[in-house]
């Protein structure tokens, strides 16, 4: 019998999970010397690489001092929970990650919960000791304070602890005493967690992700939790309803380094994955083809926020997009819902729309992007929270807001923040950082964060979690400036731009295709103001040409796709396509506005 341990690794986002498993596939000598490997190997998506987070929960395996250690990478972010939710099932125990200087934060909170519920073993590492003003031993405090008000056992509070620098790549007991690798922390894994236990029976097994190939379709990746599953063998599909469908394994595969090695049979405790199985959904159950004994279905917390999805119809719709049709859509939310169980899908009253809910902007965000780098065009509005009725009362989300600013910004923070009816719980000093915790509507982080930047010159770090849902806290203000929409469709011309500048900020540059109804710019009021900025020069013999103002343009205002979806109100969508995202009101003419206007009040 192969002794095993299954870890997941978790911490808030950005302290080092990642860089961590890089530097314990290149200690156990899984490359070549001359592979190059480049860091984050396991953010290997294109999303993940560019916005320097983990996505999607993956698991690789290495080998140490004859112990296969199975480590599941997790993502950090709140809105990726419904991640770490599924694969946790997966691990016996946790390696919890903590910055030296930030300590525990929101999301750290929010995974470590999950894994405590669960009853996994925890251990320790207090990351980035190499960092200045770092405090390792204040953290540590810190992490067993959290523990104890997450209500651990006797057990989970006797955790190891581990200091080290997953940059440089070394783990040790002591953090002033550097070491010069991380086989401390291989060591410590080994002696802390118990093997994967043997439990005798028939077989049970949790698909807890799935993979997908070209040659043999989805593939069912989990732990064998009971019994062993042979190649070939007959078995029972128990789908979430109860309902019992009858299947045979094709193939098997456990997971080797970052790839995997087919076998014939897999025995209790290992993670595998089996081919050849339909129809199966994240949290079905494989069981014995005669006695099939389901496990206990995957809980995943609610969504909290909504969004319409829905069909591009402006002017420029197909120019861009390969699948622009309400069918192209459809299947691809239907598709997305397979593997990311936070995300729900509702039809509406229109062929062509959905609300699509999901944990946060940022969830829905990362949907948004992958669609639309595959090929497809399609409009989103804007995000909504999800309110509940509970006990008579209208309820809404609230969520615990953490901003780390300089001391001497701190004020204007506080500002921002009571006026979305934000609530200051705890200010203390940290470092040189002003440390501040707030309780506030999710309706009011929308928005927030470009605010806050630039009341901060970009200096604040914000991380914020789900508290729970409570009473309704009243209306808050919206966006303060109106809008510039376009008059006309045609190319914007710099002499336009430049005679318009005082009317407000633009988000387009001279020499682009616009369209009636699209949002140019702010108008420096509070109203929306229709323009046109698509003449040209008149060139007389009197008005040469070379003498233009281009020179005098400032320079259009770029929104990334979240700052977009942050930005815009309820009568207005955002376009987004392979090439371009573009604001624009959802009622194009100025007569259909004026007509629908007391929809979207």
């Amino acid at each position: 019998m192969q002794n095993i341990r299954n870890i997941a690794i978790i911490a808030h986002v950005d302290h080092g999970k990642t860089t961590l498993v890089d530097k314990i596939l290149h200690f156990t000598n899984l490359f070549r010397d001359n592979d190059g490997t480049g860091d984050l190997i396991l953010d290997n998506n294109d999303l993940e690489r560019e916005r320097g987070i983990t996505i999607v929960a993956k698991n690789v395996s290495v080998q140490y001092k004859g112990v296969k250690i199975n480590v599941i990478d997790t993502p950090g972010h709140a809105d990726f929970g419904g991640e770490v939710e599924r694969v946790l099932k997966m691990a016996d125990g946790v390696v919890l990650l903590v910055d030296a200087f930030e300590g525990p934060m929101p999301q750290t909170r929010f995974v470590t919960q999950k894994a405590l519920a669960l009853g996994l073993k925890p251990l320790v590492v207090v990351n980035k000791v190499d960092k200045e003003n770092c405090r390792p031993e204040e953290v540590y405090e810190n992490v067993f304070d959290l523990f104890f008000s997450l209500d651990a056992t006797e057990e989970q509070l006797a955790f190891p602890v581990l200091y080290g620098s997953s940059k440089q790549g070394w783990m040790s007991t002591d953090w002033q005493e550097p070491k010069e690798d991380v086989s401390e922390l291989l060591d410590a894994i080994i002696d802390h967690f118990p093997p994967s236990p043997f439990v005798e029976g028939t077989l049970q097994m949790q698909i807890t992700s799935l993979d997908y190939s070209t040659f043999v379709g989805r593939i069912a990746i989990g732990r064998v939790a009971r019994g062993t599953i042979k190649e070939n063998q007959p078995i029972s599909l128990m789908k979430r309803d109860g309902k019992v469908v009858k299947s045979r394994v094709k193939e098997l595969h456990t997971f080797e380094g970052l790839g995997r090695r087919r076998v014939t049979e897999v025995a209790c405790g290992d993670i595998c994955a089996v081919v050849g199985i339909e129809g199966f959904d994240i949290g079905d159950t494989i069981a014995d083809f005669d006695n099939p004994e389901q496990l206990e279905v995957i809980h995943i917390d609610e969504p909290t926020m909504n969004m319409l999805f829905t069909i591009n119809n402006s002017p420029f719709f197909g120019k861009e997009g390969k699948l622009v049709t309400s069918r192209h859509i459809h299947d691809r939310l239907q598709k997305e819902l397979e593997k990311n169980l936070a995300l729900r899908v509702v039809p509406t009253e229109s062929p062509d729309a959905w609300l699509v809910y999901g944990r946060g902007i940022l969830h829905l965000s990362v949907l948004i992007e992958t669609m639309r780098r595959e090929g497809y065009e399609l409009q989103v509005g804007q995000p909504q929270v999800i309110v509940k009725e509970i006990d008579g009362k209208k309820c809404e989300p609230i969520e615990v807001l953490v901003v780390d600013v300089p001391a001497e910004v701190s004020g204007k923070v506080i500002e921002l923040v009571t006026q979305r009816k934000g609530e200051l719980l705890i200010m203390e000093t940290k470092g040189e950082m002003q440390h501040l915790e707030f309780e506030i509507p999710s309706r009011g982080i929308i928005g927030l964060r470009n605010n806050v930047l630039t009341a901060t010159a970009g200096e604040a770090v914000m991380a914020h979690r789900l508290k729970g849902y409570e009473p309704w806290r009243g209306t808050i203000p919206g966006r303060l400036h109106g809008v510039l929409i376009s008059l006309d469709k045609g190319t914007t011309t710099a002499y336009s731009i430049d005679k318009l500048q005082d009317r407000g900020k633009f988000f387009v540059d001279p020499g682009v295709d616009i369209y009636e109804g699209q949002i140019l710019g702010e108008h420096i009021r509070d109203n929306d103001l229709t323009i046109n900025i698509t003449k040209g020069k008149q060139l007389t013999n009197m008005r040469a040409s070379g003498t233009d103002d281009n020179t005098r343009i400032a320079p259009a205002i770029k929104f990334s796709l979240e700052e977009s979806m942050e930005y815009i109100q309820a009568d207005e969508y955002i376009e987004v396509t392979p090439q371009s995202t573009r604001l624009r009101k959802i009622y194009l003419t100025e007569n259909e506005r004026k007509v629908n206007t007391k929809k979207f009040q």
